[in-house]
């Protein structure tokens, strides 16, 4: 597969480097950067050498056209006017950003303060959630990547949802993350001495990851579904540590629901019970790790799920739909052991 990505300076777009770069079945054509075009790959990125033996190109002359898949690794609001063109052309396209992940027009201008520049395009885009939309992944011409925190909450609530044994209108999502969530860019709040030895909510009032969670909770709830969704900036480089909190309404073997609706999942890792999985334990790994308490016994339900943002919540995810997009085994170039310590 001949494949393209669009802005790859950023965190995500070397972590996609990194992965592609060992991929058996994908060759890398183009990688750009409008600022960049004409500095190697490896000179910005050491690690890469030896593996991406390219330079950044400009857009207008990388030849994406030429792609059978091009990978958005590019902030909010730029694929939505790039991509119908190479779509036209016969590519297919994921975008790691939130453009194509908000089903309703209305609801992205309200939260992203732009509008659609692609409703037509917006209306056929699958929501690139493997353990969720699988069958539509596959025979998508635009795949919308979840988010990192949506990733990790909705794959924590969904047996439930799904078995209908908790409280859906009363859900909260109590969610930490790393660092390199708030992406390449220079920002005091990122800052070494700002981030080390901070903890930190923000976004309490509202976050843009918040619709896109409810819209994906309520795609498989039979009821309503109410969210608080509370995220924090903790000082490491990669992780999500999503705490999710549900009450009881039905009993059932909640260990035995979970491992049962993710055995097949090649990506999702039940823990035994009891156990309380750690953001290292999924570092630099394509995998959602997570585990059920029922403290003191009472009627709440606590799960526990971690995933690297820049891997199961970014580049990591993408690469996954683009193996079921093209028909390859989706554990294709994902099989990487998380990085301990």
């Amino acid at each position: 597969m001949k494949i393209g990505i669009v802005g790859g300076t950023g965190y995500t777009g070397v972590e996609l480097l990194r992965l592609l770069a060992r991929h058996p079945e994908a060759h890398l054509h183009a990688i750009t950067s409008r600022k960049e075009a004409g500095m190697r790959v490896d000179q910005m990125f050491p690690s890469l050498r030896g593996h991406v033996d390219l330079a950044f190109s400009d857009p207008a002359d990388a030849g994406l056209e030429q792609c059978d898949l091009v990978f958005f690794a590019t902030p909010n609001g730029v694929a939505m006017g790039e991509a119908s063109a190479l779509v036209e052309q016969g590519v297919r396209i994921i975008d790691l950003a939130a453009d194509f992940r908000l089903r309703d027009p209305a609801v992205w201008e309200r939260w992203y303060k732009m509008p659609h520049a692609a409703p037509a395009l917006l209306a056929e885009a699958v929501y690139g959630l493997p353990e969720v939309n699988r069958s539509a992944i596959a025979k998508a011409r635009v795949v919308a990547n979840p988010g990192c925190y949506p990733t990790a909450v909705q794959l924590g609530f969904l047996p439930l949802l799904e078995a209908g044994c908790v409280d859906a209108a009363h859900l909260i999502a109590d969610a930490a993350s790393g660092v390199s969530g708030a992406g390449r860019k220079a920002e005091v709040h990122t800052l070494f001495a700002e981030a080390a030895d901070n903890f930190s909510a923000y976004g309490v009032s509202g976050h843009r990851h918040w619709p896109e969670i409810s819209q994906g909770l309520n795609a498989v709830s039979a009821h309503s579904v109410g969210l608080v969704f509370v995220p924090h900036l903790t000082p490491m480089i990669r992780g999500i540590h999503a705490t999710l909190y549900a009450r009881i309404t039905r009993e059932t073997d909640f260990q035995q629901l979970f491992e049962d609706r993710y055995r097949s999942e090649p990506f999702v890792d039940v823990l035994p019970r009891g156990s309380h999985p750690d953001t290292r334990s999924v570092r630099g790994a394509n995998l959602c790790r997570m585990a059920l308490h029922r403290p003191q016994g009472g009627d709440t339900l606590v799960v526990l799920s971690v995933i690297d943002n820049l891997v199961k919540g970014a580049a990591g995810q993408a690469v996954q739909n683009m193996n079921i997009m093209f028909g390859l085994n989706e554990r294709l170039g994902l099989e990487q052991v998380a990085l301990v310590p």
